[in-house]
């Protein structure tokens, strides 16, 4: 199966929106619903998995597991979360080479100190500008397919040095060969305006549900001059929400069969997952009791 290609969409001037998938239950329920894009979160990659914060916890051999798995999951092209490459130069080389064997079609690398928070969190701190400069160089420089695999740079500079200075960084990751510039965490669509007016490359808006930036929709976000819009959390928190209430709904009842609670068909999800094949592999080469005896 052909993926769909994240620089054809960018060179022919489509709006890319890509849902948040944190595990492989909304990856298949994102096969069903058909997407051409959807983006691996590193924060709902390592709650998911590993049941811990996005603080820089996660390694470089948690993460490109899980995202080979997700890309092997997903029909989808996958927008992956990098971090901050996981260290140093070294490191940065090495988590391309690993992100785009496991079939990413976009890395995303961003300019926190490691270990790094999520971006909409208190504490970040940024490293040098001139520091993640060489760090996009060797990460464009490291990909194996140059004309397809996008090399995303995220800046999370506003929290501690401001607007104008994340702007500045920006413009300097931009200059530095990087497909897409993603400014995190701005605060307003005055903002998110602003920074599309004065950057060239390619825009990255992070729909973050309850993080610090406002959510638009992919119309208003394309209007502004953003290219790529990512709703990390759609996915995590849609699922939460759903399984606080089933849970509580069982809690209170001792039933798993209650008109408050939506079940996905079981049925349906059988097949979803992969079932059918395992069930025709079977029908064709079980043996009989009787043909063993």
């Amino acid at each position: 199966m052909t993926k769909s290609s994240l620089r054809q969409a960018l060179n022919e001037g489509r709006f890319v929106a890509a849902p948040g998938v944190h595990d492989m239950i909304a990856a298949v329920i994102s096969n069903k619903v058909g997407f051409d894009f959807i983006y691996s979160s590193g924060y709902w990659g390592t709650a998911s998995g590993q049941g811990i914060p996005d603080a820089g916890i996660a390694t470089y051999t948690d993460m490109v597991g899980r995202l080979q798995t997700l890309c092997r999951t997903a029909d989808a092209s996958v927008i992956a979360d990098a971090d901050t490459g996981y260290g140093g130069l070294l490191n940065v080389h090495t988590t391309v080479r690993g992100f785009e064997a496991a079939g990413a079609t976009a890395i995303q690398i961003e300019d926190q100190e490691f270990p790094k928070k999520c971006g909409h969190t208190p504490f970040k701190r940024v490293i040098p500008t001139a520091d993640m400069v060489d760090k996009i160089k060797v990460a464009c420089e490291a990909r194996e397919n140059k004309q397809e695999t996008v090399i995303i740079a995220r800046t999370d500079a506003l929290q501690s040095e401001g607007f104008e200075a994340a702007v500045q960084r920006g413009l300097a990751y931009q200059d530095a060969g990087a497909d897409v510039v993603f400014l995190e965490a701005l605060t307003s669509e005055e903002e998110m305006r602003i920074a599309c007016e004065r950057i060239s490359a390619p825009m990255l808006a992070n729909m973050a549900d309850g993080g610090s930036t406002p959510i638009l929709p992919a119309e208003k976000l394309a209007e502004i001059g953003y290219k790529i819009a990512i709703y990390p959390a759609i996915s995590a928190l849609a699922a939460a929400a759903a399984i606080e209430n089933a849970l509580k709904v069982f809690k209170a009842t001792g039933t798993s069969q209650s008109p408050d609670v939506d079940l996905f068909s079981f049925a349906e999800f059988n097949q979803l997952i992969g079932f059918q094949e395992i069930w025709d592999f079977e029908t064709r080469w079980a043996k009989t009791e009787s043909a063993g005896a």
